[in-house]
């Protein structure tokens, strides 16, 4: 090679092995960051010592876990009411994204009901996709009865005015209060905590698949998990 082909080969060979660390150096930092995360969402919750009641408990405490604690950056809490309205808000967001991650789940997998979903427009379970866009194939009518079955849970059976979201259940052992009170706190912790990150996921799970066109569950068959430098997805 003549001594500016040489210098021209060099300095390509840099660049290209400044770019590669740079995007190893993200994916680990990114990666760390969504095991940092997930560990600590699902992880069982150090929680003080806790007096004889919970009446003694300061609600402020539930879901104030390490390591943000009572996490409010911006000051939108500014009285009790208002503190209640949120966390109310928070813990039904929650239990609708971990259904959501749990239909995910399912749905990528293929195991869907037999039969038709909408047997006038001869539409099969099997044939909606298993993805985001399988909600759009849906008719009409049919989007209406969800919207419905969904209004009529929440005025009549498990009304969305309670604002605890405590509607009675209990499974024996599992959850008896009552008689455990300290588990109630930790309970309660790893239900907010758990919502917290179906909330993250189902919103990642959404925009991944309208980046890339693959769902979950397609990625992860493709190996494409980190599509940088392929073409593909928003990276």
């Amino acid at each position: 090679l003549k001594p500016d082909q040489y210098i021209k080969s060099i300095h390509y060979e840099v660049i290209v092995s400044l770019r590669i660390t740079v995007i190893k150096f993200k994916m680990k930092s990114f990666l760390s960051a969504i095991l940092v995360g997930s560990a600590t969402a699902f992880a069982p919750n150090q929680v003080a010592q806790t007096t004889t009641s919970l009446n003694a408990l300061d609600d402020r405490s539930i879901g104030a876990t390490a390591p943000l604690g009572f996490f409010d950056p911006l000051g939108y809490i500014t009285d009790n009411e208002k503190f209640a309205r949120y966390r109310s808000v928070e813990r039904k967001h929650g239990r609708v994204a971990m259904v959501a991650m749990l239909g995910t789940f399912v749905h990528n997998n293929n195991w869907v009901f037999d039969g038709y979903i909408s047997p006038s427009a001869g539409l099969k379970f099997s044939d909606v996709d298993t993805g985001i866009g399988g909600l759009f194939q849906l008719p009409a009518a049919g989007l209406a009865q969800i919207v419905g079955i969904c209004g009529f849970v929440e005025l009549t059976w498990w009304p969305a005015t309670q604002a605890d979201g405590d509607y009675g259940i209990r499974l024996g052992k599992i959850n008896d209060w009552d008689a455990q009170p300290a588990k109630k706190v930790r309970q309660q912790n790893a239900e907010l905590n758990n919502g917290r990150a179906a909330m993250m996921a189902i919103a990642g799970v959404i925009t991944q698949e309208v980046f890339t066109g693959q769902n979950l569950q397609e990625q992860f068959a493709a190996g494409h998990i980190t599509p940088f430098g392929d073409g593909q997805g928003f990276f």
